[in-house]
């Protein structure tokens, strides 16, 4: 659940709520967070208008951007380091409508220490934000068609193993990849069902006889 800020000066940006959601959205993406409202509510990005004069480097220039990124502790591998800083200039350039921007545009990547990621008036560490990840994804869940079935309950199991991890991101990876695995064993199941009602259908009927 990152917290992004983007420092520029007044009119840089023509549309800023547009750049504060990309930004949220493709920060949510490259860590890979499961998809759910505690994640897609609680990941935004805030656009700071300086006035102008209130930016310069030592030689005076002032044209430059400062986004700062704020995750969970270990939230961010090196790839995915890498992925943040490449994609965040590319975005602060392309809502600037300036290519150049990608040579000055600043951005720092930032970890809250463990237990100090605030939410709810509660100061949350990684396993807490695990639990009520997991929790959500539960609630979602219920009643829905896939929950229902009996592969799905031995399912469920193995996504609370896999949530077991003190990572938020790991956790989801894992959760994603079960609920793949079982979209794709349902499906070959639902279509050897529909194959073999097909081939009764087609076949023919013998005639009823009472001494039969």
């Amino acid at each position: 659940m990152p917290m992004i800020d983007v420092y520029a000066t007044v009119g840089t940006f023509k549309d800023p709520k547009s750049l504060a959601r990309d930004l949220a959205e493709t920060l949510m993406k490259i860590e890979q967070v499961p998809n759910i409202p505690m994640f897609r509510k609680n990941t935004a990005a805030f656009i700071h208008d300086l006035p102008d004069g209130a930016l310069s480097n030592v030689d005076g220039d002032g044209n430059y951007v400062r986004v700062q990124v704020l995750t969970n502790a270990g939230a961010l591998n090196r790839d995915k380091q890498l992925a943040v800083v490449r994609q965040f200039t590319d975005l602060v350039a392309a809502a600037a409508g300036d290519p150049s921007f990608t040579a000055r545009t600043w951005v720092l990547l930032t970890e809250a220490i463990e237990g100090g990621w605030g939410l709810a008036g509660h100061a949350n560490t990684n396993a807490e934000l695990v639990d009520a990840a997991r929790a959500q994804i539960a609630e979602l869940q219920k009643g829905s068609r896939v929950s229902t079935s009996p592969m799905a309950t031995r399912t469920t199991g193995s996504a609370s193993r896999a949530f077991s991890s003190t990572s938020p991101r790991l956790a989801g990876t894992r959760l994603r990849r079960l609920q793949l695995a079982l979209r794709g064993r349902w499906s070959s199941t639902r279509r050897a069902s529909i194959g073999r009602r097909a081939s009764q259908a087609n076949s023919p009927r013998r005639p009823w006889c009472p001494r039969c």
